[in-house]
């Protein structure tokens, strides 16, 4: 038979719980004491400088987004789907914002609402405002794969404006 040897008397429970509730309330005073500062600055840099960090903090340059997160535009003339003005920009644009491949581009066409800009076979408004985004998808389809089409809900400026969104991670085929 295996002999164990006789337990050393350990502290007992009450104390080791005490000793943990005193540790609570001390920390409970140093977070009030530390609230109370009106220079938090001085406080981040002193707590820092005691646990022996450097006293400034040191922030990395914020980094300009890869690629531009604005859109782009192209204006019509009133009741044209032809757009004015070149579109080296747009396309520009268009090529550096679908590189990454989790970007989809959208072409909401719109109208001014005014009574001369609807489209001059049909009158509607619609049709001029989805044939503005088809001719501006058509513009820039070449170079960007992942493209859809929409029109305005309301009236605002005689635009057919490109904008990204992000699509999602790209189908992997095994």
């Amino acid at each position: 038979m295996i002999a164990f040897p006789e337990p050393r008397p350990a502290r007992p429970i009450w104390l080791v719980t005490l000793a943990d509730l005193a540790l609570l309330l001390v920390g409970c005073f140093a977070l009030i004491e530390a609230t109370r500062h009106q220079d938090r600055a001085a406080l981040v840099a002193g707590l820092r400088q005691g646990f022996g960090g450097a006293s400034e903090i040191t922030r990395p340059k914020r980094q300009e987004p890869p690629m531009p997160l604005s859109a782009a535009m192209a204006s019509f003339p009133t009741g044209s789907a032809r757009p004015d003005g070149a579109s080296g920009d747009l396309l520009a644009w268009a090529r550096s914002a679908a590189v990454d491949p989790r970007v989809m581009l959208t072409v909401t066409g719109s109208v001014d609402g005014s009574a001369a800009d609807v489209d001059p076979a049909t009158g509607s408004r619609a049709v001029l405002a989805a044939d503005r985004a088809r001719a501006v998808a058509a513009l820039i389809a070449p170079a960007v794969p992942r493209l859809s089409i929409a029109i305005a809900d309301a009236p605002g400026r005689r635009t057919a404006m490109v904008t990204l969104a992000f699509a999602g991670e790209p189908v992997r085929r095994p």
